[in-house]
């Protein structure tokens, strides 16, 4: 945990959404907003950074966007004020072979599988069925298409592709992550939590995103704190001298990062940042 004795000069604070910030039933926590206030009277800038789409972190922070950075599509995609800071497409391509491979492991090893491709005006899927709930909860510019492929080889020339994320409704890991994983010798591949992978550009990544910012900001890295718990966060963390893992992170995250905090279930970046924000004594 923090020393005590601790007193950052806090002026950028980046914290990821599911399992950082949102509470046990993915909601942002009552108490955080008054601390939203405080940093914005301080002039503290403020970033959420997640795997969601930017229309889905923009409903749930439209009462204080003004002039917040926000970091979607795991840095994929940057806005600030409606306007986009940075976009990195992902080659057509690649988003094609993504939807093939996943379809190929979800047949071959029998996994109830769903597929988002990311694109920037909106998410497409192709399942309309309980998969549809499960997508709606990251992309709420979401459209069904008869077929992902037509629409991730950009067949249509009406949208940029950012993302492929698959679901698996039981675990990525035994099959379909591995199904994925040679696609890593062109593009960013990405564990982002049990259920979803993320396929995107090999550019992209949430710490690229924070350096961007920090640079654009004039905010160092010893000014930066940052909030994580899945491995999309890793390179986030590095980018920060006070980097915070949450107490339920994966291990790698907890191994990567320079203190804890307590779970998001127990609202851990509120109670960490009040810590950090009030004067000691």
């Amino acid at each position: 945990m923090l020393p005590l004795h601790a007193q950052p000069d806090v002026r950028l604070v980046v914290a990821d959404m599911d399992g950082t910030l949102l509470d046990g039933d993915q909601r942002v926590p009552a108490t955080f907003w008054p601390l939203l206030d405080l940093m914005h009277e301080r002039g503290i800038v403020f970033v959420p950074a997640s795997g969601r789409q930017y229309a889905t972190l923009a409903r749930m922070f439209d009462s204080h966007l003004d002039g917040m950075p926000v970091i979607a599509e795991n840095g994929a995609l940057v806005v600030r004020d409606g306007a986009p800071l940075s976009t990195v497409a992902l080659d057509p391509a690649l988003a094609v072979d993504a939807v093939r491979r996943a379809r190929s492991a979800a047949h071959e090893h029998g996994r109830d599988v769903g597929i988002v491709v990311g694109g920037r005006r909106s998410a497409y899927v192709d399942r309309t069925d309980t998969f549809w709930a499960e997508a709606d909860r990251y992309y709420k510019a979401l459209r069904a298409v008869p077929d992902l492929l037509p629409v991730a080889a950009l067949e249509s020339d009406d949208d940029e592709i950012l993302k492929v994320a698959v679901y698996d409704f039981d675990d990525v890991g035994p099959a379909v992550a591995p199904a994925l994983a040679p696609l890593r010798e062109h593009a960013q591949v990405v564990v982002s939590g049990r259920n979803w992978v993320d396929v995107m550009d090999r550019r992209v990544s949430k710490g690229v995103a924070v350096e961007r910012l920090q640079a654009e900001l004039g905010i160092g890295r010893e000014q930066t704190v940052v909030f994580g718990d899945y491995l999309n966060d890793l390179e986030m963390l590095a980018a920060a001298d006070w980097s915070f893992a949450m107490a339920d992170a994966h291990p790698r995250v907890r191994e990567a990062a320079r203190f804890m905090a307590p779970s998001h279930r127990e609202h851990g970046v509120v109670q960490t940042l009040t810590r950090l924000l009030t004067p000691a004594r």
